[in-house]
């Protein structure tokens, strides 16, 4: 009886403390993001910024480009969706200068895919936008990448 009085304690405790913490701080959690990139690489950065700015909890990790081509391999993100940088959110993929409203969306959304892509690097794009380019402004899209390899355009940047 006195163990079954103690995981009744245990337990209204462990309640009253959740229940403690305002709904505000369950509310405002960052989404966290986590990106391969390598440590030169200053458009990587700049995208890393860009999603800091718009709400994400970001952790890098520089690593060599071979390492990350081979995390982008594992995760079963083909060559031609590629580009600098891979990161994982919420079990989606998210690869190259995909802007953060369109993650935002994916987060929203919830497809059944594998991630989105903006394959290479199209100047304009969110990090491939900086004083360097001069204000240049290329079309581009952003891919939703199905695990079977097929993509269709999630979002045309025109």
């Amino acid at each position: 009886m006195q163990k079954r009085s103690f995981l009744n304690a245990a337990l209204a405790l462990i309640g009253a403390s959740a229940l403690s913490t305002p709904l505000a701080a369950w509310a405002t959690a960052k989404p966290q993001l986590e990106v391969w990139k390598t440590a030169s690489c200053g458009c990587c950065h700049d995208w890393v910024k860009h999603m800091e700015t718009n709400g994400f909890e970001v952790k890098v990790n520089d690593v060599s480009d071979a390492a990350k081509n081979k995390l982008r391999a594992q995760l079963g993100l083909a060559d031609k969706h590629g580009s600098c940088h891979t990161a994982l959110i919420n079990g989606y993929v998210v690869e190259g200068h995909v802007p953060a409203k369109e993650v935002q969306r994916l987060l929203k959304e919830r497809p059944k895919a594998l991630g989105l892509s903006v394959p290479g690097m199209t100047i304009g794009s969110p990090g491939m936008d900086g004083p360097d380019y001069q204000g240049r402004q290329d079309p581009y899209s952003v891919l939703l990448v199905q695990r079977n390899g097929s993509s269709t355009v999630y979002q045309a940047y025109v």
